[in-house]
């Protein structure tokens, strides 16, 4: 397998459930601008994972929910049972369609405005604040219902998905650290292993 990733994207929460999963791959840094890549994935984003059929996977987290099924003996994976299941789709839902759309303005503010003015573009930045606020205080609630984790008290992908883009609000006027849940998630993340190796990998 080969996934492709750009740093500090959510392609490093599939990277970390790979180290996680004792999984078989390799890591590769993706041109978005280049014609090769764009033959990868066509929307030119990552992350992408080339299993070797006729396209690669994409989406976070559908290909994090391919790697627990894949590696089910990794124990990173939804809870047995219906109502354990939905609460991790559930969860990563929420990561993927409120806390990550949130950073959008932040990172993108030219898609919300014509404006193309310095001043007008910081506006639009300024306004991503409170949103993500709501996302990572809704975050630190269900790390608090999880003891310590985002899913049901036990390690799982979407620890991983949740640590990488919990690290962007580094980017705004209220980082991780004053969020008291998740900065013990945040702090036990680090100390991973296998974090660390991608982390430190991603820089390469």
């Amino acid at each position: 397998m080969k996934l492709y990733y750009a740093p500090g994207t959510c392609a490093l929460a599939c990277w970390i459930a790979l180290e996680w999963a004792g999984a078989d791959y390799e890591a590769v840094r993706a041109d978005y601008a280049s014609e090769e890549y764009k033959r990868i994935n066509p929307l030119a984003a990552v992350p992408a994972l080339d299993i070797g059929g006729p396209r690669a996977l994409t989406q976070a987290p559908a290909i994090l929910k391919y790697i627990v099924g894949l590696h089910p003996e990794a124990g990173i994976g939804g809870n047995e049972g219906l109502v354990n299941e939905f609460e991790m789709n559930e969860t990563l839902s929420f990561l993927a369609s409120d806390l990550h759309p949130a950073f959008w303005p932040l990172f993108f503010p030219q898609r919300y405005t014509t404006d193309e003015s310095e001043a007008a573009l910081q506006k639009v930045k300024e306004a991503a604040f409170a949103r993500i606020d709501r996302a990572m205080q809704h975050l630190d609630k269900l790390i608090a219902a999880g003891n310590g984790h985002v899913y049901q008290g036990k390690r799982s992908v979407a620890d991983a998905y949740a640590f990488v883009m919990a690290r962007w609000t580094e980017y705004t006027p209220k980082s991780w650290r004053e969020y008291p849940n998740v900065a013990g998630l945040m702090q036990r993340m680090e100390q991973d292993p296998a974090v660390q190796k991608v982390m430190a990998a991603q820089q390469g």
